[in-house]
């Protein structure tokens, strides 16, 4: 099971930015390494992925964390405007991140997460030990005319999205923040599992499963263009900030 909250009733890969303003922000804890970024590099530690998991029969909804492995973004671009690789080994289940982000009551105890993480990685989902990473190949990111709710630009990221060995065509719009020296990106998209040949996991004969349509978040931190700093000159303050489904 997987996805990333975009919008959760249409079939193509349609953006929804629902963002709370006045929510608290925490800084992430670095390392003592001193870290140069290239311009667009993203900051692994700030960066997050949330995946919206829906559910069939008497099954249950599920919120999931996720971590890249490495990523640029290159904005206003027609070809090669970077990648993001997903280290699908970090994704896990209904952590208190997950669920708080997109606004779903942290109702699971630890020993049902464990088993709906090793059932999400495990050979009959995800397959974490044959396909360790998923890519997005960024190919284009153009701005839209019109901006966010928020007054923020927006652009149309595109490109090929290789999760599972399968790889298809996405695009979809991306809220993009200047904050200092670095770049807040917020975005989301929704895929089906049987498109890239996951079978969406069930138990019970049936009656207990989850949704073929999973919906993906991403709340990315890049390296201002303008700007490249280093990790302890400036962070990215970290938003759990609950997303509108």
């Amino acid at each position: 099971m997987i996805a990333i909250y975009f919008h959760r009733q249409l079939a193509l890969p349609i953006l929804l930015f629902g963002v709370s303003i006045g929510l608290i922000e925490t800084c992430p804890s670095f390392g003592a390494e001193q870290k140069a970024y290239a311009a667009g590099e993203l900051e692994l530690q700030a960066s997050s992925v949330y995946i919206h998991v829906g559910k069939t029969g008497f099954g249950h909804e599920h919120a999931v964390l996720g971590k890249l492995a490495s990523g640029t973004v290159r904005l206003g671009v027609s070809e090669n405007a970077g990648s993001l690789v997903f280290n699908m080994a970090s994704f896990v289940a209904d952590v208190e991140q997950a669920r708080k982000f997109l606004r779903m009551e942290p109702d699971t105890d630890q020993a049902t997460r464990a088993k709906v993480t090793a059932n999400m990685i495990g050979p009959h989902v995800l397959d974490v030990a044959k396909f360790p990473t998923a890519m997005f190949n960024i190919q284009s990111t153009h701005q839209l005319p019109q901006p966010s709710k928020r007054g923020l630009a927006i652009y149309e990221f595109q490109g090929i999205f290789t999760l599972h060995g399968q790889s298809r065509p996405i695009k979809f719009p991306v809220e993009v923040e200047q904050r200092g020296t670095w770049t807040r990106l917020m975005g989301n998209f929704s895929l089906l599992q049987t498109d890239y040949g996951i079978k969406p996991f069930t138990t019970a004969l049936g009656a207990i499963g989850v949704a073929d349509r999973l919906t993906i978040y991403g709340d990315l931190w890049v390296a201002n263009t303008a700007n490249p700093v280093k990790a302890n000159a400036q962070r990215p303050a970290r938003t759990n900030q609950p997303a509108t489904r």
